[in-house]
Parts: C-alpha cells; sequence; structure tokens
C-alpha cells in the first residue's frame, strides 16, 4: 500500500499556527525571519540602511513630520485605488 502526503495549503499552516502558544508562534516567527533574511543581498540591505537613515535625520531635522503608520497606509491604498 503507497502512502500519499498531501502538502498542508497556506491556510491550513495558518490555521495550525494560531493555534499555538504565543511563545511558541513568536519561534516560529523569528525562524520564518531569519529564512527571509538568509537570503537578501547585502547590497539591497546597505541601500535600506542608507534610507532607513536618511529618512531618520529628516525627521529630527525637522525637514518632513511623520505620521501615524495607519494614517499612512489609508493614504497609499486610497491612491492604489484611482
Amino acid at each position: 500500500m503507497e502512502v500519499i502526503i498531501m502538502p498542508l495549503t497556506l491556510d491550513q499552516i495558518c490555521n495550525e499556527a494560531i493555534l499555538l502558544s504565543n511563545d511558541t508562534k513568536a519561534s516560529l516567527v523569528e525562524k520564518l525571519v531569519a529564512s527571509i533574511e538568509a537570503n537578501v543581498d547585502p547590497n539591497l540591505e546597505k541601500l535600506h540602511i542608507r534610507q532607513a537613515i536618511r529618512r531618520r535625520d529628516e525627521i529630527r531635522q525637522g525637514k518632513v513630520q511623520p505620521i501615524p503608520g495607519e494614517e499612512g497606509i489609508a493614504k497609499i491604498r486610497d491612491r492604489f485605488k484611482k
């Protein structure tokens, strides 16, 4: 008798992960992020760091005003609706 193993769908994995304890969820998230970070182009990472520092400096110098994340996301969604 041949056993066929069907891979889980993303929805099934998420449904199972939701049932985990918070500590286990945190551990899972750390492992997933580490697996993504392992494949990041070092040059791209340097560009992101430079961009973050530039934006931080612009805020500190008063050149730009930060807005709450929810407001920024709403503006982006609104812009792409058109």
